[in-house]
């Protein structure tokens, strides 16, 4: 059985993590961190759960839901640091992640000055590349923005 000094009080991680209590039972809640429960009921948070936190909002830095650091975190070790061999894939995947949002706001800088939105910064231009709003033919958001190449304007031959 692990030391009580091993464990902290909700408030106590709240206090070490920067975060809300509220916010760790919600994560508590998704699986993210787990806790024991005392015999009174109060949450005891192993010190690792400090560790998972800061993995957590570091994910959330790089772009990763919730979901998706849970399901990372759902590989690695609960109450240690993970080792180099346990680490290796999740890096691998950070990695990956980076890159293609590396990618995604490389293509925004290059887009930026010519379109946002439904393809550009400028209502005349509108009525060449998005004649009757014809990209929300391809779906809801910034179509251009996301990948579809929007039509070339009459008379660019």
């Amino acid at each position: 059985m692990p030391h009580a000094a091993d464990r902290l009080t909700i408030g106590e991680l709240a206090g070490r993590s920067g975060l809300a209590t509220s916010a760790l039972r919600y994560y508590e809640e998704l699986g993210l961190i787990t806790s024991e429960r005392t015999a009174g009921g109060q949450r005891r948070y192993h010190r690792s759960m400090l560790r998972r936190l800061a993995f957590v909002r570091a994910a959330q830095r790089v772009g990763l839901s919730l979901e998706e650091a849970r399901h990372t975190l759902a590989r690695l070790p609960t109450e240690r640091a993970p080792n180099a061999t346990q680490w290796a894939p999740v890096a691998r995947a950070w990695q990956q992640r980076i890159d293609e949002q590396i990618a995604e706001l490389e293509l925004l800088r290059r887009k930026l000055s010519g379109c946002v939105g439904c393809g550009c910064l400028s209502l005349k231009k509108c009525a060449l590349y998005n004649p009757d709003d014809t990209a929300a033919t391809h779906g809801p958001g910034a179509r251009w923005l996301l990948g579809d190449t929007p039509p070339e304007p009459p008379g660019r031959d």
